[in-house]
Order: structure tokens, then C-alpha cells, then sequence
């Protein structure tokens, strides 16, 4: 990656687990991508009154050379599901993993296409 990964946390302690699971995940997207200029990752616990288990979400803004910036939010609190932190962190990458498969097939797609004009440079 071109500059740093920024990982922050939003009413929630930082930790090193949490941290080191998302630069795993940003790893294997740019294995299978390999051309991520830029990630900012926030993960927050929501501020809200509940009866059992803490909703989590995950904000992901990756910037991809050739494309508009890939925005992913993962919010438990959409669903009503209370799951783990974990969880959440690879469904938000899961659909980043997605947005990124899209592309990459799109730019191959008009790669051939420009291949397969006669008389163009």
C-alpha cells in the first residue's frame, strides 16, 4: 500500500487483536488486488441503550488507482443481530472483497475489449 492503513476506534478501547485481524484482512485484499493506494478502517461500538450485546460497525474507505474510493459500513444495528466483533470485521471485508472482485472483472473486461479493436494503440 502506498501510504500508512489508518485503523481507528470509536467509542471502544483500542486493541491490538482488533488491529491486527484488520491488517490481516487488508493483506488479503491486496493479495488479491495488489494495487490499494490508501485504507482508513473505523471500528465503533454504537452508542445506544440495549438489553444484551454490544452492536459493533465497521466503516471501511479503500482508494483504488483508476476508480472512484470503495466506501463499505458493516452495522450490526441494521440487522439486529448482536454479533462479535470479529464477525462483524470479516462481513465488512467480505463486501469490500466483493466491490473489489467487481472491478478488477470490469477493468478486465474493457482490457480485452480495447485489445480486440483493430487499428487502436
Amino acid at each position: 500500500m502506498q501510504t500508512p492503513v489508518q485503523i481507528s476506534f470509536e467509542h471502544l478501547e483500542h486493541s491490538g487483536a482488533i488491529e491486527h485481524r484488520v491488517r490481516e484482512q487488508l493483506e488479503k485484499l491486496e493479495q488479491f488486488c495488489g494495487r490499494l493506494t490508501a485504507a482508513r478502517v473505523v471500528v465503533a461500538r454504537e452508542q445506544r441503550r440495549h438489553h444484551k450485546g454490544d452492536n459493533y460497525s465497521v466503516r471501511l474507505l479503500l482508494s483504488v488507482p483508476g476508480a472512484e474510493d470503495i466506501a463499505i459500513t458493516h452495522n450490526t444495528t441494521d440487522t439486529g443481530r448482536h454479533e462479535d466483533i470479529q464477525v462483524v470485521i470479516s462481513d465488512a471485508f467480505a463486501a469490500a472483497r466483493r466491490r473489489l472482485q467487481d472491478f478488477v472483472g470490469k477493468r478486465q473486461r474493457r482490457e480485452k475489449l480495447d485489445e480486440a479493436e483493430p487499428g487502436r494503440d
